[in-house]
């Protein structure tokens, strides 16, 4: 086998990668390839091209009752700056 060969092999065992997110891309991957933004899905594709979502796999946000709750969520953008006791 000629050497150029053999040390091209070795040369491809010896590179590593540093993530297994960096593996495939859009730039370096078959055409149409979409890699997704890391979410999960909800459902499932049906054999007819149909999509059946399944509850058991939506988010599910439990919000405590805050109706005798004295403070309110959002802050004022002309609230008066405090002194910062801190320092």
């Amino acid at each position: 086998m000629p050497l150029g060969l053999i040390q091209g092999i070795g040369r491809a065992f010896r590179r590593k990668r540093t993530s297994s997110l960096d593996i495939l891309t859009s730039k370096n991957s078959p055409r149409g390839f979409y890699k997704g933004k890391n979410c999960k899905p909800t459902g499932f594709h049906t054999r007819k091209g149909g999509y059946v979502v399944v509850p058991e796999k939506l988010p599910n946000y439990v919000v405590p009752d805050l109706s005798g709750f004295k403070l309110k969520p959002y802050v004022s953008q002309c609230a008066p700056q405090a002194a910062d006791s801190a320092k």
